[in-house]
């Protein structure tokens, strides 16, 4: 499986866009948080990276279907996949080595984000910034990347071509982040059936630990998602 995983990070690093797709994360952010007026937080007038937070799901619905929609298009389309049944590996194991590596570029890209709590910790006057909602936020990133990466791989594993699982990856993660709050924002769901309707939407969990608690039922809800997402990919390329 890990042999897997090296391969994901050695193939996406092997070319000009891998390099890219981490840059412009970074440019968006930084331009996003520390020069656009109305996004800016030397604005907000106290230490809070809650507008990053708010922000950094809307840029990874683009960055991480980037990462992952080379993961089984491209061995599909080069094929490279006939190589890789070859491999001393399960279906199961072939999966969660392109999950992990994936993920680990994702991780990648949100490490030197942290600079931007130091920052905000060193410019405040007073109090500084919340730790644990600070810490909570960034678990809960991680694991709403996580949900994005699986997903876009699952999206990968149906098409030979790259731009489609881009655009399904990214229509879908989109889908099930926000897509849950807009129907549940219809009038004729205000009757109470709003807040379940939210609740199945990825942005509800996502808050929730953004807020310093980690809740056992948000955690659960997301490794529920990723596993069958897992289980989708899995059954996918055994059909190949």
């Amino acid at each position: 499986m890990w042999m897997i995983c090296t391969k994901e990070c050695r193939q996406f690093f092997s070319s000009l866009t891998g390099y890219i797709a981490i840059v412009t994360f970074l440019l968006l952010n930084g331009l996003f948080l520390f020069v656009f007026p109305n996004t800016s937080l030397l604005d907000y007038g106290y230490a809070s990276l809650e507008g990053y937070f708010r922000i950094a799901p809307w840029i990874f619905l683009f960055l991480i279907p980037t990462i992952t929609m080379k993961s089984f298009a491209e061995e599909y389309k080069s094929g490279t996949f006939e190589m890789l049944k070859t491999y001393p590996l399960t279906p199961a194991q072939i999966v969660w080595g392109k999950f992990f590596g994936a993920l680990f570029i994702v991780f990648l890209s949100l490490l030197p984000t942290i600079i931007y709590a130091v920052s905000m910790q060193k410019l405040s006057a007073i109090g500084g910034i919340d730790t644990g909602s600070t810490i909570g936020s960034y678990i809960g990133l991680l694991l709403l990347g996580s949900v994005f990466t699986a997903i876009g791989i699952c999206t990968s594993s149906f098409t030979s071509n790259t731009v489609v699982a881009f655009i399904l990856g990214a229509v879908i993660c989109l889908f099930f982040y926000a897509g849950f709050d807009a129907v549940a924002s219809l009038p004729v769901f205000q009757n109470g059936a709003d807040y379940y309707l939210q609740m199945i939407g990825l942005n509800f969990h996502y808050k929730n630990i953004s807020r310093g608690v980690l809740d056992i039922r948000d955690i659960v809800y997301f490794l529920g998602i990723i596993y069958l997402c897992a289980l989708v990919t899995r059954r996918n390329i055994l059909i190949r």
